[in-house]
């Protein structure tokens, strides 16, 4: 079975995300969506826990996808699950230079595969960190992520 893992913040996932989970989601027989980082040190707008969530309600509609979290190396994770795969949506050469050497230190240390996607041009200018300096000021982000993210956005930020 082919099993392609999506990595990630996701503080908050974006329509741009989830474009790419639907796009894996096509051409891997499994994903999953793998939310990293360290979940003793609050540094997000989420929590792992509801980005875990979040993640898992606007993909619901895809059999194919699951939600997992890591905390460690990437590649330890994909070596643990048998993971030969892994896709990371590019908006820029900027993304790009920045995931290839991720992509070949993963490669060389354990043989895991990198794909990339290039993000669909809708959703080219849009990032997790800009949309949340949007909401924090009073903007709208409607279209840019999906309703329910932008309703916890909202109500997170008036916590």
């Amino acid at each position: 079975m082919t099993t392609a893992v999506c990595p990630g913040s996701f503080d908050p996932v974006t329509f741009g995300h989830l474009d790419i989970f639907t796009r894996a989601s096509a051409q891997f027989e499994e994903v999953t969506v793998l939310v990293t980082g360290n979940p003793h040190k609050h540094s997000g707008l989420f929590s792992i826990e509801e980005r875990m969530a979040l993640i898992r309600e606007v993909t619901g509609h895809l059999p194919n996808v699951t939600v997992d979290f890591w905390a460690g190396l990437l590649v330890d994770y994909t070596t643990a699950h048998g993971v030969t795969a892994l896709v990371k949506g590019l908006r820029s050469s900027l993304d790009y230079d920045y995931e290839l050497p991720m992509a070949q230190m993963n490669r060389r240390l354990t043989g895991v595969e990198t794909f990339f996607l290039m993000t669909d041009e809708r959703f080219g200018y849009v990032s997790s960190s800009l949309c949340k300096e949007v909401v924090r000021y009073g903007g709208d982000v409607s279209g840019l992520v999906p309703e329910v993210v932008h309703e916890a956005m909202k109500a997170k930020l008036r916590e």
